[in-house]
């Protein structure tokens, strides 16, 4: 029964792993994409806006 008990934390933690890769492989792409890559291109339009102000003055 030790074994049982030794290897129980572990393959619980591969169930949840694997679960999570799941979850994430599947919210990658689809309708979520361009609302993600309109937010990153929106941050990155920010930041180099910020960097040019700031060489200008």
């Amino acid at each position: 029964m030790d074994y049982v008990s030794a290897l129980l934390p572990p393959v619980v933690m591969a169930v949840f792993f694997i679960g999570l890769i799941r979850v994430i492989v599947k919210t990658q792409g689809g309708s979520n994409k361009a609302k993600e890559d309109a937010a990153v291109d929106a941050a990155l339009a920010r930041a180099d806006g910020t960097r040019a102000a700031n060489t200008e003055a």
